[in-house]
């Protein structure tokens, strides 16, 4: 009976094992870094127990306002302008929006719609380039809706 000759395992070959290993979890590693910073849409508040304890009121809202029907899209126009098409709302609703970056430099600006058409709204002023986290509020008929939405 022959014995077979098994290659033996290297301090080399061991070398190239942790470095392909480390390499593959330092790549997953920023790699998920990069999707979270730049998908982070939450809000810093001052207080977290104080807003944990209205979270509840919130959801409450978000529902009363989700059984009114009503929807709002927005995009930006060639000149800078956001306009919104709507759908459902009641005639004289009033739109206004408060936008903030969502990461970085804090910087905010309040924007306010006048009407174009049937169902369409366009800002009264053009909004800085770049990427913005956009609350939109429609107030119509005694009833307020609300909605969060990203411009790019």
């Amino acid at each position: 009976m022959a014995h077979k000759r098994t290659k033996e395992f290297t301090g080399r070959q061991m070398a190239g094992v942790l470095i392909v290993g480390f390499g593959i979890v330092a790549a997953v590693n920023f790699y998920m870094a990069s999707l979270a910073t730049g998908g982070f849409h939450g809000i810093v508040v001052e207080n977290s127990y104080v807003a944990s304890q209205k979270f509840n009121t919130w959801l409450d809202e978000a529902e009363v306002a989700r059984k009114l029907g009503w929807a709002a899209d927005a995009v930006r126009d060639e000149d800078g302008h956001l306009v919104i098409a709507t759908s459902g709302l009641p005639y004289g609703a009033v739109i206004t929006a408060d936008l903030r970056r969502p990461i970085g430099e804090r910087e905010y600006a309040s924007v306010d719609f006048a009407p174009l058409d049937e169902g369409r709204y366009r800002s009264t002023s053009p909004v800085d380039q770049g990427r913005w986290t956009m609350r939109l509020r429609i107030e119509a008929a005694g009833q307020q809706w609300a909605q969060e939405s990203e411009i790019r």
